[in-house]
Formats: C-alpha cells, structure tokens, sequence
C-alpha cells in the first residue's frame, strides 16, 4: 500500500528587473499565504540605520564570507561596490527539511548558479505589463538620475530576455493578483513530476 507523499519545502528562485514589484508582490504574499520563509542575504557591507542582523540581512565580516565560500556554504554570491552579497546555504536547507518553502529573491545571474546546484528548484520571473510600464515605474520613484534609469532600463532589456529560462512567469499588472498567481504556482508545482520522484520510485518499488 502507497502512501501520499508528505508536503515538502520547495525552494523557489524568484527574479525580475528592477522596478517589476518584486518585494511588493511577497509582501502581499507572506501577508496572505503563509507560511513560507524569505532567504535572508548575507553581506560584507556595514548595516544602514534602522537595518537589524538576520532581518535584513546576515552581516558579517569580510573573512568570514570568505570563509563561508571555501566550505561550500553559500549558495551563490557575487560582489557590489566591493563588498560580498550572498545566500547562505545552511538556513535555507534547514527551512527546507522543516517543509517550509523558501522564496530567494536573487538576480538572475545567481538564479542560474542556484538552478545548477537545485534542479528541482522552482524559477520564477515576475514581469511588467509592457516595456512603457517599467520605464514608468522606475521615473516615477523619482529617486534617480535620468541616467541611472537608463541603466536600470537597460539591464532590465537583457533580464527580460532571461526569462525565457525560467519555469513560470508572473506578470505584476495588479499586485493582489500577481501574488495570487505566484501561489497558484507554487501549489500547483507542489504535485508535479519534478518534486515527487521519490514518491513515483517508491510506488513502482511496489508494484
């Protein structure tokens, strides 16, 4: 006699160009579909103010990052203004056994690192309604340069193409509807082929 597989955790690669809504969309979800855990970085950078260790991010010293990266326990890393940025290996795989799913929210040059390392790890892209709509997302914050949209404007160009690697896309034309359908996803992935291999193998075991 079979049994139905336990619920496991999924680990879900979450990316999309800057001004996309990618943090306002999990907010709504960790609001509305608990539970579920948010990868918290780690960083070689000083904490700005108001920013608390573990919340915003694992501060820790330049030494040990590296450290960390020799023994295998970053996911994926890369540098920015000089300092280290990375996912620590350790919280996630804990999470994970707990059967909690684990959202990383992660550019898509580490999305292809974690995808290497995870095959059966979940990759969603979350996208603007149209290429007009990012570029007036991004203007009106009216936090940055002319030029500095540009850029961002660009990088979200060769992003967007990079979407064609990933498993789902979620289009943020409404937030309450974007974090619905990132739900359905992760739902509706929970039963496919690519996360319950062992539950197949162990049915044919038994036939």
């Amino acid at each position: 006699m079979s049994h139905i597989p336990q619920e496991h955790g999924i680990l879900v690669v979450f990316s999309g160009p800057s001004g996309a809504g990618k943090g306002t969309i999990l907010k709504r979800y960790f609001e509305d579909y608990p539970p579920a855990v948010l990868s918290v970085s780690a960083t070689t950078r000083a904490p700005r103010p108001g920013e608390v260790d573990g919340v915003h991010y694992h501060f820790v010293t330049r030494e040990k990052f590296e450290e960390m990266i020799e023994h295998n326990e970053v996911l994926e890393y890369n540098i920015y203004n000089g300092n280290y940025y990375g996912s620590p290996r350790g919280p996630i795989e804990e999470e994970l056994s707990r059967g909690h799913d684990v959202i990383l929210e992660i550019e898509t040059n580490g999305a292809g690192h974690i995808r290497e390392m995870y095959p059966s790890a979940l990759s969603i892209f979350v996208m603007p309604p149209s290429f007009e709509d990012l570029k007036e997302r991004l203007t009106s914050r009216g936090t940055e340069s002319p030029e500095e949209i540009e850029k961002r404007l660009k990088r979200g160009r060769e992003e967007m193409a990079m979407a064609l690697d990933y498993d789902y896309i979620v289009v943020n034309d409404q937030v309450d509807t974007a974090a619905r359908r990132l739900s359905e996803i992760i739902r509706s992935a929970r039963w496919s082929k690519k996360f319950n291999q062992h539950f197949i193998q162990e049915v044919l075991k038994n036939a």
